[in-house]
């Protein structure tokens, strides 16, 4: 298997390749040259399999310069590393509807899942491409990224982990979570501003020429954690593969059978994975696209049209408080039929004026719908599934169970539906409080409350933060993330 890119489709490398280096020079995506056949009789011989062994079939189809057996040390080193032996258990919360939950890690988000593999896959395709130098991994995050890829990475042999998060944009336990990460080899800056911030000052340093060279005289390469890498999306294609195995095991639906998925998103590389495995044969009806009051992505499903000049809303998902969606170029690259030239035509546009718009008669994007829920949709979803249901979800699986129920009610499809459980509600303990009737303003007094309300278990990762230290306190400005990257350098080679 080779991959290409979106925006130079002449590009071929290897998987490591793809890996290690995380972003093409020409701010491109790297993707798979083709989508490896997943068949009916492939899903039924993974369904008595454990997790680890589904998501190294998986990775094996596309990176296949590893083995087999590789794969599946890396998945259950990675892997055994969660509170729950399914790692992704999918929860009935009533006939139809079902939670895929994502975040029984060692952070509590789906992040979890990619960040915890990653360092196993970067490393060892460093020793495949015989490179020696030390890797930097750059990442921005809205919240729950930077403290899965510290985790993941953390005292890792010739790596360090720099995260920038917007420092007003991300829940009091997702910042505590990174100030407060031990490790060697892990360095977190707040920013002042928001993720698109962020995100935009981190892709600009992957492809500043002078920070490229001064890194590379230092003995040191950058790589990425984001969803932009493709080590850290393909192992989410795995979950959705998983979910589908477990309902067929379970009786709740026939083999061939399709289904639908609820995914709230931001940065779109959760539903994109969902994607590829469609892609691959996975049996789909609709991909249900879910935003907060941050809604690009809604209109871009529903008008044809990707406008970020718009409001920049704070909202109580903040993982999902994004307007410039990486993800999606690599959407746009498979429903234009790979054609690089419109890739490069549109993100130029993006560039240039903030906005680009497709024709709904060139492309095919019948697979998706999209809804967008604001606040107090959110904590209505939270309060309803509690009461009805007595099922407790954190902000973001609110978000897209709000717009399921849009959906359902508006379509009366009655297509089994899995929604996608991003966060532990702990995460966010004074919102989903809130959301079900009780206020407070203190997280760890919150804690207690949701507690008492609902009985759920507390992970140890967040009862940890109440007095933890908090080691990393600068911030900068988005106009200083180069600067501080090489400053990051010249500590790690002092």
């Amino acid at each position: 298997m080779k991959y290409t890119c979106t925006r130079n489709s002449k590009i071929e490398i290897s998987a490591s390749e793809a890996i290690v280096k995380g972003i093409s020079d020409d701010g491109g995506l790297f993707v798979p040259s083709s989508f490896p056949i997943l068949s009916l009789a492939d899903i039924e011989n993974l369904i008595p399999l454990d997790y680890p062994e589904r998501a190294a079939k998986i990775l094996s189809m596309y990176m296949d310069e590893f083995s087999f057996e590789e794969l599946l040390g890396y998945a259950k080193r990675a892997y055994n590393r969660f509170d729950d032996d399914a790692v992704c258990p999918l929860v009935k919360v009533e006939d139809g509807l079902y939670m895929l939950e994502l975040w029984h890690g060692p952070t509590c988000a789906f992040k979890d899942i990619a960040l915890t593999i990653l360092p196993y896959l970067l490393t060892a395709s460093k020793k495949k491409l015989g490179i020696n130098e030390q890797t930097l991994v750059l990442t921005a995050t809205s919240g729950d990224t930077g403290k899965a890829a510290l985790e993941g990475f953390k005292d890792v042999d010739d790596t360090h982990v720099v995260v920038f998060y917007p420092v007003s944009g991300v829940s009091e336990m997702q910042r505590l979570q990174m100030v407060t990460q031990e490790g060697g080899n892990v360095h977190v800056f707040g920013i002042k501003g928001n993720f698109d911030d962020a995100q935009a000052a981190v892709k600009r340093v992957f492809n500043d020429k002078e920070t490229i060279d001064a890194l590379k005289a230092k003995g040191i390469a950058m790589s990425s954690a984001n969803s932009i890498n493709w080590g850290r999306l393909a192992p989410q294609i795995a979950y959705y593969i998983s979910a589908y195995c477990d309902l067929v095991d379970s009786g709740e639906i026939e083999l061939g059978d399709k289904i639908n998925f609820a995914v709230p998103t931001g940065n779109f590389g959760d539903v994109l994975a969902g994607y590829y495995a469609y892609r691959m044969g996975l049996p789909v009806e609709k991909f249900i696209v879910a935003s907060n009051a941050n809604n690009a992505l809604t209109d871009f499903f529903n008008d044809g049209v990707y406008d970020i000049n718009r409001v920049f809303y704070k909202t109580m998902s903040p993982s999902m408080d994004i307007l410039v969606s990486s993800n999606l170029e690599r959407l746009v690259y498979e429903i234009y039929d790979r054609d690089d030239e419109k890739v490069r035509e549109l993100y130029d546009s993006l560039k240039k004026t903030g906005r680009f718009e497709i024709d709904f008669d060139e492309v095919n994007l019948d697979n998706f719908v999209a809804g967008w829920a604001d606040e107090e949709d959110t904590k209505n979803a939270i309060s309803t599934f509690f009461d009805l249901d007595d099922y407790i979800m954190d902000t973001h699986t609110a978000v897209a169970a709000s717009v399921y129920n849009d959906y359902s009610c508006e379509t009366d499809d009655e297509t089994p539906t899995v929604v996608l459980s991003t966060a532990n509600p702990y995460k966010f303990p004074i919102d989903v409080l809130g959301a079900i009737g009780s206020r407070e303003k203190d997280s760890y007094k919150a804690v207690v409350k949701l507690y008492n309300l609902t009985a759920l278990e507390c992970p140890d990762c967040i009862l940890e933060l109440e007095g933890a230290k908090e080691i990393h306190t600068k911030v900068v400005d988005r106009t200083e993330v180069k600067k501080t990257v090489l400053e990051v350098a010249d500590e790690i080679t002092a």
